[in-house]
């Protein structure tokens, strides 16, 4: 029996934005209030991650210019990794370099072989403010350093060269609200 609420029960889908939207382009602000509406905004968070089927979320892709992410994402031994992270920091990326598919909530529909490390280590606090590290291997590492992108203002496209980036960016343009220019 659950002894614990599913994470979003309690919360609204919020709007998405979608690429182009400056509030994805700008690096967010360290989080410096852990009371109520952190709690409220990491639910609206699962929620909104949720109802769109994704496996992470950053604050910035509903709006809200803070440091804070929520992830609910298999690795590659299909092992299931939920929670959040609060001014998170990406402070290991190593091992091999993969390219893998990659997409984002903020540009649906579209995905593009982009290279991440195949191991990530990211600290930072609860909503308690307590310090958690967390660390991913897989398409969970792929996670990680993805959400932490986003906090720092950058979008898996920027990661892009060459033809990879012009279909990614050309599909974006058929994404109605985008602005891939």
């Amino acid at each position: 029996m659950r002894n614990r609420p599913i994470p979003g029960s309690s919360g609204r889908v919020r709007a998405m934005r979608l690429l182009g939207d400056p509030v994805l382009h700008a690096p967010c602000e360290a989080v410096t209030d852990f009371g109520p509406d952190l709690a409220s905004l990491v639910e609206d968070l699962f929620a909104t991650m949720y109802a769109a089927r994704g496996v992470g979320l950053a604050a910035c892709q509903i709006g809200v210019a803070q440091r804070v992410f929520v992830y609910d994402c298999p690795d590659d031994e299909d092992v299931r990794h939920l929670g959040h992270l609060v001014n998170p920091r990406l402070t290991e990326a190593d091992g091999i370099v993969l390219r893998g598919p990659e997409g984002c909530l903020s540009l649906p529909g579209v995905e593009a072989g982009t290279e991440r490390f195949d191991r990530a280590v990211v600290e930072g606090f609860t909503l308690d403010g307590a310090p958690v590290r967390v660390e991913g291997t897989g398409f969970f590492a792929r996670c990680l350093q993805h959400e932490c992108d986003h906090l720092a203002g950058t979008v898996y496209t920027d990661r892009l060269t060459g033809w990879r980036k012009a279909r990614a960016l050309r599909a974006g343009r058929r994404v109605p609200g985008a602005l891939t220019g």
